[in-house]
């Protein structure tokens, strides 16, 4: 019986022809593809209030363009930790693809403590639902409770504050 000699060869280590790092020897790869390809998700974002924090504010333009051609009347905002109520917010539209909350927006700052140098950040729940999150000039988040079950049955000009600070 004739005797056949083996030579280790060594495994892995990207020595293979075409098998790059987690390839599957067919040349091609299972990194995923470049950022330019993959879609746009935008579901969190945020603003800092430079300025009057009660007048309209300006929502970054990618979540505009993430939109993709929707243009919501209005928007409704729920406060992280604060009930279920939600705030209806009117949206504007520039017709240069910015987004802006706008009557219903200082009701919300008011009752939320929007102030100036505050942090405000979003979260698209979909369906023009944000929850939002407010940090102060400290960058520390203001957090609330609510004491009753608000619902959206009550008109947004009664401002009713959700300011408890625990």
């Amino acid at each position: 019986m004739a005797s056949t000699s083996r030579t280790p060869t060594r495994r892995g280590r990207g020595r293979g022809k075409g098998r790059g790092r987690g390839g599957r020897g067919d040349g091609s790869s299972s990194l995923p593809p470049p950022p330019s390809t993959l879609p746009l998700i935008i579901e969190e974002f945020f603003i800092i209030v430079y300025e009057d924090p009660l007048v309209k504010k300006a929502l970054p333009k990618k979540f505009a363009d993430y939109l993709d051609g929707q243009e919501p009347a209005k928007v409704y905002l729920r406060a992280a930790d604060c009930g279920p109520r939600l705030w209806t917010v009117e949206v504007l539209f520039d017709g240069q693809g910015r987004m802006y909350l706008d009557k219903g927006w200082e009701n919300f700052a008011i009752a939320h403590g929007v102030d100036f140098g505050c942090f405000v950040h979003f979260k698209y729940e979909g369906d023009d639902v944000l929850t939002v999150k407010v940090f102060d000039g400290t960058m520390c988040r203001k957090y609330y409770y609510s004491d009753d079950d608000d619902t959206d049955d009550e008109s947004d000009d009664d401002v009713k504050p959700c300011i408890h600070p625990l």
